[in-house]
């Protein structure tokens, strides 16, 4: 698997995202649904978007190595929250060092959600290649 990302503009370098990512000779794609801060009981968090950021990059990081992928292969990561303005500022110390962690470059989207399920807050949504 070889894999480009593309930033036409000079600002893209601070978004801790690329505006593109091409990958070719894919040997396989694994789409996951929507990862949250649900425990292993199925119980869903009502603490704070921070932790509940946490506890979803554990759980993403957990499905996609049990699938057999590794998280520095995400090429696309939508992140969706119920704020926003409170995943700037409360969550950007927990999501940016997951994304250097891995050395992540990925094409991303965040959008602001009227509601997520129950009490949950954020959700990450990942496409992974290998």
């Amino acid at each position: 698997m070889t894999k480009r990302t593309i930033d036409p503009w000079g600002w893209g370098e601070k978004t801790n995202s690329a505006q593109a990512v091409e990958v070719t000779q894919v040997e396989g794609t694994l789409y996951c649904s929507g990862q949250v801060a649900i425990d292993t009981n199925g119980m869903p968090s009502n603490a704070d978007m921070r932790s509940q950021l946490s506890q979803t990059i554990q759980n993403l990081e957990q499905l996609i190595g049990e699938s057999g992928y590794e998280c520095k292969n995400i090429v696309r990561l939508n992140i969706y929250t119920t704020s926003t303005q409170d995943f700037f500022t409360t969550c950007m110390d927990v999501y940016v060092p997951f994304l250097q962690k891995h050395g992540i470059k990925q094409a991303t989207t965040l959008l602001e959600m009227k509601g997520l399920f129950a009490t949950l807050t954020v959700e990450l949504e990942a496409t992974v290649v290998k």
